[in-house]
């Protein structure tokens, strides 16, 4: 069930036509070719292994599989990476 306050939110970015993931927090994934992912709004790194990356974020979690991975930039909300990517995987919520 959609609470109050994110109907209001939905409403303002509307009519406001505001970009949805600064007013819902939700993250927003910028693909460069399979070589550079950045992905903004994130809440913090899951798991960093060899052939898989776990990232946190408001809605759930997103996972990164392929290789070579390495972080090119920490900042605030915002992680860019690096790497050889297969596949960027949509969890959801994981208990």
């Amino acid at each position: 069930m959609e609470s109050k306050k994110n109907r209001n939110k939905e409403t303002i970015i509307d009519k406001l036509k505001i970009p949805r993931e600064l007013i819902m927090d939700t993250p927003r994934i910028i693909v460069t070719s399979d070589r550079e992912i950045v992905i903004e709004n994130y809440k913090g790194i899951v798991a960093f292994e060899k052939k898989e990356m776990k990232i946190n974020t408001s809605v759930g979690i997103i996972k990164v599989q392929g290789g070579n991975f390495e972080i090119l930039y920490i900042g605030g909300d915002t992680i860019t990476i690096s790497g050889e990517f297969k596949a960027i995987i949509y969890e959801g919520y994981s208990i």
